[in-house]
């Protein structure tokens, strides 16, 4: 009934797609895991809502020439990417979590100011392993067209400038204290939860290896039964670490490094000086285009 979405998976490629693949851990091994990482999930949960808070922001009342750019070019991004899935019958792919991602991304982009908007910044950052990922371990193999392989690095580049463009804004593009850690606690349960309760209930009937759950890459380093163990380890703490070091980044050279400095705190909107410029400079480039001698 659904072949449309997957009928195009490439099988050549090892690990893939297939009954060696969906097999290849045993069904009892995959109950055991999920059961686990539930409890893990409702526990961690349970600890880090008990400790999470949103302080009230500055609203951002202001349109940005940079954050419609963004909005427009990750849409026409995002939409090719669509579109070759579709051309491709790889529709089931777009449920990896790159591309979940990309359209939080285009939320946060376009949404009004709130505090939801700053709970759902928080949490997607630390989801920053999957570009992170991507760009180390990059699976363009089934990408037969040089554009479908192109989108593939654009989009997880822009998956990281986006979040660095929005904590430039500031106001409810806001982040915890780095010693807090119930935020990474709280998304990494999302985390485990989107995988192995969502893409592996996905993956198992069709036996499409949806972000590795139903087995390693080949380039896997804990090949074994034990790599969906493993991943939820290295996994737990490259999350918040990423997540980390991009908000530290962010702050030293949006509040501290000399020649990229806008603001005094990474939380506060952007100074409306800065503003002016950018818009003035925007409508100094329309008016070049659109002049006739």
């Amino acid at each position: 009934m659904f072949e449309w979405a997957y009928s195009g998976v490439n099988s050549s490629i090892p690990r893939n797609v297939g009954p060696d693949c969906a097999y290849y851990l045993s069904p009892s091994r995959k109950i055991l895991e999920t059961i686990f990482v539930t409890i893990f999930i409702v526990v961690t949960g349970k600890w880090a809502l008990q400790r999470i808070s949103i302080p009230k922001s500055v609203q951002i009342d202001h349109d940005r020439v940079g954050r419609r750019f963004l909005l427009i070019f990750m849409s026409l991004i995002f939409g090719m990417e669509i579109g070759f899935k579709f051309t491709s019958r790889t529709v089931i792919y777009l449920l990896n979590p790159c591309h979940v991602i990309t359209a939080v991304q285009l939320y946060l982009l376009s949404a009004k100011p709130s505090r939801f908007v700053t709970a759902l910044f928080r949490i997607h950052l630390n989801f920053m392993n999957g570009p992170a990922l991507a760009y180390m371990f990059p699976e363009i193999e089934s990408r037969q067209i040089f554009a479908d392989k192109s989108m593939y690095y654009i989009q997880h580049g822009l998956m990281v400038v986006i979040p660095y463009y929005l904590f430039r804004l500031g106001g409810v593009y806001n982040v915890e204290p780095l010693r807090d850690l119930s935020w990474c606690v709280l998304s990494y349960g999302i985390n485990l939860a989107y995988h192995f309760l969502v893409l592996q209930a996905f993956a198992l009937p069709v036996q499409v290896n949806l972000s590795h759950m139903l087995c390693p890459a080949v380039l896997d380093p804990f090949e074994g039964p034990n790599y969906r163990l493993w991943a939820f380890l290295h996994q737990a703490f490259l999350c918040p670490f990423l997540c980390k070091l991009l908000s530290y980044s962010a702050d030293f050279f949006i509040t501290k490094f000399p020649l990229t400095r806008v603001k005094s705190s990474l939380e506060l909107p952007i100074p409306r000086e800065i503003i002016k410029n950018d818009q003035q400079e925007s409508a100094d480039i329309g008016n070049a285009r659109t002049h006739v001698d």
